[in-house]
């Protein structure tokens, strides 16, 4: 039952946001009493940040199958944004602000292991792209792998970028380019338009 609820609770979280969802909701959906919930969580806190680890944990174990592949460094770039954009396709309401407003410690928590992974993710591909001469030379790893998380972030503040000027995935794809186009070499940058075009194509 806990692991239903988790899931159950993740769905709604997703698709409505970490505050408009209620625990009489979750039981409303699940039609459960909301004794059986507080049975398995004291308090919506802590459920909320069960289904944000869960979230996570399936985000990076998902990003792992694709860099385990090694791809062509920036085609396994648009691999990842079209994975994680999968996993969160029904973001309308922006689940991850109201975490931040509303549950910032939890954020925060979350922030940290998803930097951590990132970094990792990120140096790797930065290096095998150097290597294959995709990526200029005299790139700073360490530095571009900070600046592209600083983005990633960035991108999802709602007093920068508000929902009904920027859909999510707008803002995905055009800072993906974005740190692609800042970072190739001529012959990268024949890689990226092909994928590119190949993407609006399937678009």
């Amino acid at each position: 039952m806990r692991n239903k609820i988790i899931q159950k609770s993740t769905d709604l979280f997703l698709k409505l946001g970490f505050k408009s969802v209620t625990m009489d909701d979750i039981a409303n959906e699940m039609a459960i009493s909301k004794k059986t919930i507080y049975t398995h969580f004291k308090n919506k806190t802590a459920l909320v940040k069960e289904c944000t680890r869960n979230v996570l944990h399936n985000i990076t174990t998902g990003i792992d199958e694709i860099c385990s592949l090694e791809q062509n460094p920036i085609e396994e770039l648009f691999e990842i944004k079209k994975f994680v954009m999968g996993t969160i396709e029904a973001e309308q309401s922006s689940p991850q602000y109201q975490l931040q407003k509303y549950y910032p410690e939890i954020f925060e928590g979350i922030k940290e292991s998803h930097f951590e992974k990132m970094m990792e993710c990120t140096r790797k591909n930065l290096r095998r792209g150097i290597d294959q001469g995709l990526y200029r030379s005299n790139l700073d790893i360490d530095f571009i792998s900070r600046l592209y998380f600083l983005g990633i972030h960035g991108i999802k503040d709602q007093n920068l970028f508000p929902l009904e000027k920027f859909s999510t995935q707008f803002l995905t794809e055009e800072y993906l380019e974005y740190h692609i186009r800042g970072i190739v070499t001529p012959e990268g940058f024949l890689t990226l338009n092909k994928f590119i075009k190949e993407h609006q194509t399937n678009d």
